[in-house]
């Protein structure tokens, strides 16, 4: 295989955080875009918000869990955990900055153009408009506040993770002789721990959460017909904040957000019981250590400092923000009624192509296998294989992972009634699925109850495959029938996400899947596998061999090719695999939506390669590997990605895609996407990604064509009674 440290140097790889953050600045990048509709903008930049509290609350997160037990291991682009916080903190207050700009500078303006009108703060009210607010306060928001005192008596309180808070410096008044006796009441009433009462003149810290059960932002009476004027609730309680204190002199009142470490530490060795301890460390989350503060920009200094001391926040995880904190609220600003017309026109995804409209489902996945491509088709078919399962007399077992599901899953709902109906339901719930662990707790309680095997995952492995196996009695037999995927079971994301799935009868492949289960219910390892290729055991090697496999034609002068979707990039043995393919002549077509640690255009390394990431208005989700194979072309599609977890520590399937017509329907898509010059941004030798500008007679949106294809489908089958196209199936006996 030659010398692999040649293909390994860490001057060969970008480091996976900074990665990210990257990847956020692609998605920033549409929330700047004039051609994208106003709302849709709105939506992007909430979008970069959200993506950089999770990043905090899990990556930065355990970063300093490594740095504060002097853990100095680089990583594969040979840097410590110390010298990549000190990267991230410089690149994070980068993109804050650009974040607030893109709100201040384009979105404000733009919506103003529009009449519609965001108040940066209350004193901006018209006397009409302060009334108007002033009665919201008393009748919608004042009932639902505790306000909380920090002195002597009181201590500073647990500030919880993400919440929005108002802080506020306040002053005793002096009373006088009509108030004498109230203050002598508060005196006599107020708990002192023994403590030495304080002067007069003291100053004291106050706080009150911002209500999350009640609007982020609301609307009030604008100055002209047909505008539209809206202030945060964050304002509105500024602005009323006396009513909280009566006995105070407010000094000065500033908002601030708290990120924790919101990291789950799960003993599983030690763990009785998975579920309760995945409960009780998830009670944790909420009090996790403070890692990243957010205030205002004018915040008062004492107040700050208090909120630093008390906090335990470093200077360098300070953030001052221009504008309102926390700006995850223009997601369901982008989604409010009556403003259509700054929206693209909402996709309806399509009946499946492969699919006849039949309700016979099994019968038609007995006679061919099925392709499905979401959300361009809709994703009805996957619902509809599990519900039928549950009523059907002949079904006699449904085995199902799942790892995120919906608030209200149809599927949840199936699984159940198919216990109840007396068939043998097996499903794996994965409880470790990362801020999914409390919606699934409920939903495994749920299925246990209605009679379900429920498995809780496995010992230090989280379960990402999805795979559903329906075991039915027929005349000739047993049959088995086999949905894989490469999204969640989710019905909602699947309206967002773009991922594909296969429902098939093949033997092989339905005898993989019982292999499969028993391995998760019974921890048996097969001997071998027909088609399917599992992790964390058998993927990573498969993986590698099929990489030098087209290396080794590579050197013997023959055509090798291959092309992979995925959503990041960062094993390093595959990129050094990648990097002496294409050192061989291997020609490397990438598309990789987020993190990518693989370098292009290194000189004798990595000039074969090219990589493009698409951000667009469904989040790209599919993991698609094709592989030239001298000729015999090999299709596979999974839910893994080339990453460490993925291949080591996670139960994935990869599952091959051998029917002719749907192999070439797959390498078509991919072919698409990596022709793609509108929403592909590809990745130059420096690492910067260029955002393309192709003529308007050669421009090609993959999103927008693939939801093209899909209706010109349903307006093909309008207009003529359909067949089904004439398989020739792979064995079915």
């Amino acid at each position: 295989m030659g010398n692999k440290s040649v293909y390994s140097k860490p001057e060969y790889f970008y480091n996976r955080e900074l990665s990210w953050i990257s990847f956020n600045y692609r998605v920033l990048e549409e929330a700047q875009d004039k051609t994208i509709p106003l709302f849709d903008r709105l939506k992007f930049l909430s979008i970069t918000a959200s993506n950089l509290d999770e990043f905090f609350m899990i990556r930065v997160a355990s970063l300093k869990d490594m740095v504060q037990v002097n853990y100095t291991k680089k990583d594969i682009a040979g840097m410590t955990p110390l010298k990549q916080l000190e990267e991230i903190n410089k690149k994070t207050h980068e993109l804050v900055k650009e974040q607030y700009e893109t709100y201040n500078e384009l979105l404000i303006p733009s919506l103003a153009v529009e009449n519609i009108y965001i108040l940066d703060h209350h004193e901006e009210l018209t006397k009409e408009q302060a009334r108007y607010v002033d009665n919201y306060f008393h009748s919608e928001v004042y009932p639902v506040l505790t306000p909380m005192a920090v002195d002597s008596s009181r201590p500073f309180p647990l500030i919880r993770n993400k919440s929005l808070n108002i802080g506020a410096l306040l002053k005793t008044k002096q009373h006088d002789s009509d108030t004498e006796e109230k203050g002598h009441f508060r005196e006599l009433y107020m708990p002192h721990n023994g403590k030495k009462k304080k002067q007069n003149n003291a100053i004291d810290f106050a706080t009150v959460q911002v209500p999350s059960g009640l609007p982020r932002f609301v609307e009030i009476p604008s100055l002209e017909e047909g505008e539209k004027t809206f202030i945060l609730l964050e304002q509105i309680i500024e602005k009323n904040i006396d009513k909280l204190f009566l006995n105070y002199e407010i000094l000065s009142v500033f908002p601030y957000r708290v990120m924790r470490n919101a990291d789950l530490t799960i003993e599983e060795d030690e763990a009785a019981d998975l579920l309760i301890e995945i409960e009780r460390q998830l009670k944790k989350r909420q009090w996790g250590e403070a890692i990243r503060l957010e205030v205002e920009e004018a915040i008062d200094e004492q107040l700050l400092q208090t909120l630093k001391e008390e906090l335990h926040i470093n200077e360098v995880d300070i953030f001052k923000i221009n504008g309102p904190l926390d700006l995850t609220f223009l997601m369901k600003m982008s989604g409010l009624d009556g403003f259509d017309r700054f929206r693209s026109k909402k996709y309806t995804p399509q009946p499946a192509k492969w699919l006849n409209g039949d309700d016979r489902l099994f019968s038609q996945i007995k006679d061919h296998d099925i392709l499905l491509h979401h959300p361009y088709e809709t994703f009805d078919p996957v619902v509809d294989f599990v519900r039928q399962a549950a009523k059907d007399p002949d079904v006699l077992a449904i085995k199902q992972t799942l790892y995120r599901v919906s608030s209200h899953s149809p599927i949840i709902a199936s699984l159940a009634a198919a216990a109840e109906n007396g068939k043998q339901v097996t499903v794996l719930v994965e409880l470790k699925a990362r801020f999914d662990e409390e919606n699934n707790i409920i939903w495994a309680r749920k299925l246990e109850q209605a009679g379900c095997h429920v498995i809780y995952g496995l010992v230090g492995l989280k379960t990402h495959s999805k795979i559903t196996l329906v075991v039915r009695k027929e005349e000739d037999g047993i049959r088995r029938y086999v949905h894989l995927g490469t999204g969640n079971y989710n019905d909602s994301t699947a309206k967002l996400y773009t991922d594909m799935g296969l429902l098939t009868q093949q033997r092989a492949i339905g005898e993989d899947a019982t292999a499969v289960f028993n391995m998760l219910s019974g921890y048996s390892e097969p001997a071998v596998w027909n088609k399917l290729i599992v992790a964390p055991i058998w993927l990573r090697d498969r993986f590698i061999q099929m990489i030098n496999r087209e290396r080794d034609f590579a050197k013997e002068g023959k055509k090798a090719f291959i092309k992979a979707k995925m959503n990041s990039l960062c094993d390093a043995e595959i990129i050094s695999a990648l990097y002496e393919a294409s050192t061989a002549g291997v020609k490397i077509e990438l598309v990789v939506r987020g993190i990518c640690c693989l370098k292009v255009g290194i000189p004798d390394i990595s000039e074969n390669i090219s990589v493009r990431s698409i951000v667009g208005d469904f989040l790209e989700h599919s993991r698609i590997y094709y592989f030239h194979n001298n000729g015999f072309e090999e299709v596979y599609m999974g839910s893994a990605d080339w990453m460490p977890r993925n291949l080591d520590k996670r139960v994935e399937i990869l599952f091959p895609v051998e029917d002719a017509t749907l192999q070439k329907e797959v390498i078509d898509i991919l072919d698409v996407q990596l022709r793609d010059n509108v929403k592909a941004r590809i990745m130059q030798p420096d690492g910067s990604y260029l955002h393309l500008n192709p003529q308007k007679k050669d421009r090609l949106n993959s999103q927008e064509y693939f939801c093209s294809q899909a209706l010109s489908v349903t307006q093909s089958r309008k207009h003529a009674t359909h067949s089904a196209r004439t398989f020739e199936p792979l064995e079915h006996v």
